[in-house]
């Protein structure tokens, strides 16, 4: 249901004209219509500050969801380090979900829109197990660098997940000995 204000329709018919009329019309100071009434003054609220900015890139400010104390979904792990630095999930399944399927999206098969984030479902680059790892670690246009935020175990499990799922079957697996080489 759509309810209209008696000012909206002279509104929008003020706004067709002086688009219509040319700029000299525009900028002409608006007239409010006699029978709308001025919104009352807003009531104070008392107690209340506002949440300090987060002081470094990257920390947000906690809510209570994020408290210690609020309830949790059974299984729940935390994406972050107590230190914010390091992602805690572990197994390539579980690091996909948390940091590539929103890009990527849950089967692989990538996105187009505001950017462009390619499939990884029957993606022949991935063949080499070296190039994945040089973008998990590295970041490549687009997409940022996750070197610093997971360790050897984790890119190794992410690249291994992202080669044998969505259509794909590179079955030489990553090695985390491999990935701790690639960061030199």
């Amino acid at each position: 249901m759509t309810h209209t204000t008696p000012w909206r329709g002279a509104a929008v018919a003020a706004l067709a004209l002086a688009c219509s009329a040319g700029p000299a019309v525009a900028q002409q100071p608006a007239t409010v219509p006699a029978n709308v009434s001025p919104l009352p003054p807003a009531k104070p609220v008392a107690n209340v500050s506002p949440l300090p900015a987060p002081q470094h890139p990257g920390q947000r400010t906690m809510t209570h969801r994020d408290s210690p104390d609020a309830a949790k979904p059974a299984g729940f792990n935390p994406r972050f380090s107590p230190d914010g630095e390091r992602f805690v999930e572990q197994g390539g399944q579980q690091l996909y979900q948390s940091i590539c399927q929103g890009c990527h999206m849950p089967q692989g098969e990538g996105a187009k829109g505001a950017g462009f984030y390619p499939a990884l479902a029957g993606n022949t680059r991935l063949a080499a197990g070296a190039y994945p790892v040089y973008v998990v670690l590295n970041g490549l246009h687009g997409m940022p660098p996750f070197g610093k935020r997971l360790d050897d175990q984790q890119v190794a499990d992410v690249v291994n997940y992202i080669r044998t799922h969505f259509g794909n079957q590179y079955q030489d697996a990553v090695t985390p000995e491999a990935v701790k080489k690639q960061r030199q």
